[in-house]
């Protein structure tokens, strides 16, 4: 296993408001000293200045919270400067919540009043129960978006509970409107039975646009998800399957064109094979790859194996032709493509010398990859992580706020395979090939042609494929349609 490489992380921010003496080296010390603890300064602001002293708030970044009390120990240690208080800067932002709902019309007087609630509303609920379709277009609905989660795999804490799961569901409320301009809801169930859940999202249906599944375990995730498909018309989306592949799919295209290799001729290994891994492998299969081995926690999937569960008995009858037994030793010989939705440390130098020459490496396991990229330096083509601290994150906030706005914006009944393919090429599209470098095959998850571009596409798709409710004449994107 291979130990974390750590560095320090806005996540881990902290405000330290220290009493600071009126000496010409007294703010110099203190900055020393954070810098000796290993802290990365950022702001430093002037509360106030008293007799003999000044109140200073100062940001500093740590690597994590055993690190933010080491750096907070050593600056109480110093003999003439006081802590006053330590805040945690991401616990100051959840502090109420991330979201807020606020009303897009003001009721300011009778009229306003009148229109918006009774006497008025009343014929506008007529024309919706005469016409339900009418919904989209009068009520939230059609920019809303359920993120729906029970708490049971919440990204490298598991099995938490939905009161846990809320500020992620919130977060990912957050970068829908920020990233599309689509509002969504989270929604935390305290049920786990798949019959239970089905039932009460089928209830829920009538509010929203569409359904974003986040965080529900496998392999129940998937039974929720096919069954939610086939029973509503509107789009039903699980982000950590078919986010995730999306945008695997889109730093492919690019690694691809870097390395010279086709789809066609890549050997893939997929280590994790999970929701993620699942849903990666079908994407790729669909997209051209034809040479997949993966691997779950008992080695390489393969026909002969008694203990598969029927998501991965389909796993084995559409891969590793050859019917290579084994682990990851075992699968990575001729290998193109390391894809790791695994654990952390379980890629080392070693195995990294069993693949071809200039291999590409998506190790995405949160927090910690299955290889750091320091450690496959020199030894890799391409290598892509989940993190943000890393060039080249493969990150699902460049797909499902986009894919959502264009499935939205057509009134789509579902989120099919051409949407996700077209996502896909759309996310790769935005960097034009001149551009293109080992360490810059996705865009940022802050370019904001993203998300412009992805929900054009799979507009264009969803009416191509007959899913929407509206046509091409009926539509049209622009980057006011994605601003928050």
């Amino acid at each position: 296993m291979t130990a974390a490489i750590s560095t320090p992380s806005a996540s881990y921010s902290i405000t330290l408001r220290v009493h600071v003496p009126d000496h010409p080296d007294a703010l110099a010390r203190l900055l020393g000293t954070i810098a000796r603890a290993g802290g990365m300064i950022g702001a430093i602001d002037l509360v106030r200045v008293g007799e003999g002293e000044s109140v200073r708030d100062v940001t500093v970044s740590a690597n994590d919270l055993a690190h933010s009390r080491r750096i907070t120990e050593a600056v109480g240690g110093m003999p003439d400067i006081s802590v006053a208080n330590v805040s945690d800067r991401t616990f100051l932002m959840h502090l109420g919540g991330k979201l807020e709902v606020r009303a897009k019309t003001p009721v300011r007087t009778r009229d306003d009043l009148s229109m918006a609630y009774t006497p008025g509303v009343a014929r506008v609920c007529q024309a919706i129960a005469e016409d339900v379709e009418r919904s989209f277009n009068l009520t939230i609905r059609s920019n809303a978006v359920a993120v729906i989660s029970d708490g049971t795999a919440v990204l490298g804490l598991g099995n938490i509970g939905p009161e846990a799961a809320m500020p992620v569901m919130e977060g990912k409320a957050v970068l829908f409107k920020e990233f599309a301009g689509v509002d969504a809801f989270p929604i935390c169930l305290r049920e786990e039975d798949p019959d239970a859940i089905v039932a009460i999202v089928e209830a829920l249906a009538p509010t929203f646009g569409g359904i974003n599944l986040e965080d529900i375990s496998s392999p129940r995730c998937f039974e929720i998800e096919d069954r939610l498909k086939a029973a509503l018309d509107i789009p039903v989306f699980h982000d950590d399957q078919h986010g995730t592949a999306v945008v695997v799919l889109a730093a492919l295209y690019s690694a691809l064109k870097l390395t010279g290799r086709r789809l066609g001729d890549v050997r893939l290994v997929v280590n994790g094979i999970g929701a993620a891994g699942i849903a990666c492998t079908k994407i790729l299969l669909e997209a051209g790859v034809a040479d997949v081995i993966g691997l779950d926690t008992r080695g390489i999937v393969h026909r002969g194996r008694t203990d598969l569960d029927p998501h991965k008995r389909w796993y084995a009858e559409h891969t590793n032709a050859e019917g290579r037994q084994g682990g990851l030793a075992e699968a990575l010989p001729g290998a193109d493509l390391f894809l790791g939705l695994s654990g952390p440390g379980l890629l080392t130098g070693e195995l990294l010398e069993r693949m071809n020459p200039d291999p590409i490496v998506f190790a995405m396991a949160n927090p910690t990859p299955e290889i750091m990229p320091e450690q496959a330096r020199g030894r890799v083509a391409v290598m892509a992580t989940g993190r943000s601290d890393y060039p080249n994150q493969i990150n699902n906030v460049l797909c499902f706020p986009g894919i959502f706005r264009g499935a939205l914006e057509v009134r789509a009944r579902e989120i099919n395979e051409d949407m996700k393919l077209v996502a896909a090429a759309a996310i790769a599209n935005v960097i034009p090939d001149e551009e293109l470098r080992a360490d810059y095959i996705v865009p940022s998850v802050f370019d904001r042609r993203v998300a412009l571009s992805v929900a054009s596409e799979v507009a264009a798709a969803a009416i191509a494929s007959g899913v929407s409710r509206r046509s091409s004449a009926d539509i049209s994107l622009n980057e006011a349609d994605v601003a928050y």
